[in-house]
């Protein structure tokens, strides 16, 4: 995400991605000189003025003009601040790894998939195939231009500068936790197991065990009766 701050006073203030305000110093074939206030003049280059190819600088810029830049890069020990009028990525590349989650926005649809905008330099591509479960047989059967949405990345090619993203590996990665978490559940310990067999030859009944995990019923209930009163057959026959 691009940042705003006070004017800075020194180079030390100065940090990649900030904002700042400046006045065009000096014009050069290869860019302008801003002052940004902090002691040194920024660089500007001609390719950082704008998207597209720029012939000559003064076809965007002339000295005295006031304009709003980004830090692009700082050299504290040579003194050297590269700046850019090209807003940058809220997302940097190395902020995109496999299996990491953003939340982005729907801005295309195609018969193969939908296009998302994570804040990254380009869109990222969520194939049909993984906009949900099972079947898709289009985009807009499940999200529509506008929608927000949260994203994995399951790939990256820098080189290309491709973003494949997916929501079913969300969907699965919370299934398979909440499966996770069922089978968890406490079983009994041989100690209650031992407990609960001395109080049944004596004629006692022991208490239900409490289990603050237990939420469901039915047949997983009824599983783990069947299991525990294999147990107690098997501790009775010993």
């Amino acid at each position: 995400m691009t940042t705003e701050h006070a004017a800075p006073t020194s180079i030390n203030d100065l940090a990649p991605k900030m904002q700042v305000r400046g006045t065009v110093k000096k014009i050069e074939l290869y860019g302008a000189l801003v002052d940004i206030g902090v002691g040194r003049l920024g660089l500007l280059h001609i390719s950082q003025l704008q998207e597209g190819h720029v012939k000559n600088v003064t076809d965007v810029l002339h000295e005295g003009d006031e304009i709003d830049v980004w830090i692009q890069d700082v050299d504290r020990k040579q003194g050297r601040i590269s700046l850019t009028m090209l807003k940058p990525a809220d997302v940097t590349w190395s902020d995109i790894a496999p299996n990491s989650v953003h939340t982005g926005t729907v801005v295309r649809l195609e018969k193969f998939g939908a296009f998302v905008d994570i804040g990254a330099e380009r869109p990222g591509l969520v194939h049909v195939s993984e906009l949900a479960k099972g079947y898709v047989g289009d985009p807009s059967e499940v999200v529509h231009v506008g929608d927000e949405i949260q994203v994995k990345v399951i790939g990256v090619n820098r080189r290309k500068k491709q973003i494949d993203l997916s929501v079913r590996a969300l969907e699965e990665t919370a299934t398979a936790q909440i499966v996770e978490d069922e089978e968890t559940e406490e079983m009994p310990t041989a100690m209650e197991l031992a407990l609960r067999q001395a109080m049944e030859n004596s004629g006692m009944s022991m208490p239900e065990r409490s289990n603050k995990r237990r939420t469901k019923k039915g047949k997983r209930q009824q599983d783990r009766e069947d299991i525990f009163a294999r147990t107690l057959q098997q501790h009775s026959n010993d």
